[in-house]
């Protein structure tokens, strides 16, 4: 089956779109379709300038989440061959520079008779998340839609949220970086560029992108299909091919797992076990220490 996850709704749609067009009397009127305003109004627009419309958010849209959404990322490290190319294209869609990585990916291995396998390791953005609990001016937050999220205008770089994430998935800016020549229009939470000197950042889930019914950059980056995006309220998760398939189903064919669970955390991030590799996998280095050989 072929789908696109998270597809765009017309409930996502906001109160300036009547503004956004040319009077009717100036072109032929086009094929109508209905769609939900910001403010709770349905209009009838033309369907062709559906696609060019960017909805107005608010600072309280953002900090709210994507409505009736809880989004999930599942990570198949039988697929993964540690090409690295999901970190290349999370830095290429947030501007960072190539020693700066908010998804790294691991060599890992679980004992000296296992074989070494790769394990990327974004945000787990936790359902009950340790970070939260700890950050004095509310700049990091968790959204209903799932996402743990940072506001870089309220981060006041005390870096308690560092200390308390257990995943050790959180940077910190200590130089001034060198901004894109873009035109940031949402709030600081799903901005594109969101690096800032004296002040935290970490993997986002791209919520922009998920506004408008896309997969995040590490998924569509992604050529071994190793990892699936979607939404927990829809049971469907997609891939980079756009294959779409019953979340609840891949967990439970796939013995999945969530890193560190114990913890009580309650990741958003699940794990398929390096079991049939998909893969020829190319010779995986372990460093060890002189004691261990």
């Amino acid at each position: 089956m072929k789908s696109s996850v998270a597809t765009i709704t017309t409930g996502i749609l906001g109160g300036s779109l009547l503004n956004s067009f040319t009077s009717c009397n100036e072109k032929k009127e086009d094929e109508k379709v209905n769609v939900l305003t910001h403010d709770g109004k349905l209009v009838a627009i033309d369907k062709s300038q559906v696609a060019n419309f960017k909805p107005h958010i608010s600072e309280e849209d953002v900090r709210k989440g994507i409505p009736g959404k809880k989004f999930v990322m599942v990570i198949d490290l039988a697929k993964c061959d540690g090409c690295g190319k999901c970190t290349k294209a999370c830095n290429k869609m947030h501007y960072l520079p190539s020693n700066k990585e908010w998804i790294e990916v691991l060599e890992m291995q679980d004992s000296p008779e296992m074989a070494p396998y790769y394990f990327p390791k974004p945000c787990m953005h936790c359902d009950n998340p340790p970070c939260t609990k700890v950050c004095p001016v509310d700049a990091t937050f968790k959204r209903e839609d799932g996402i743990v999220a940072i506001d870089n205008e309220r981060c006041i770089g005390c870096r308690f949220c560092m200390a308390a994430c257990p995943y050790s998935v959180r940077l910190f800016n200590w130089t001034e970086p060198v901004k894109p020549n873009i035109v940031e229009t949402t709030p600081p939470p799903e901005h594109v560029f969101q690096s800032k000197k004296g002040c935290v950042e970490k993997c986002d889930f791209c919520p922009h992108m998920a506004r408008e019914g896309k997969l995040p950059a590490c998924v569509t980056g992604c050529p071994m299909n190793a990892i699936w995006f979607g939404d927990a309220n829809e049971d469907a998760v997609t891939c980079y091919d756009g294959t779409t398939t019953k979340l609840s189903q891949l967990l439970e064919d796939g013995a999945a797992y969530r890193f560190l669970d114990e913890l009580g955390t309650e990741p958003r991030v699940y794990y398929l076990p390096p079991t049939n590799r998909t893969y020829n996998a190319k010779e995986i280095k372990i460093e060890t220490n002189d004691s261990e050989k």
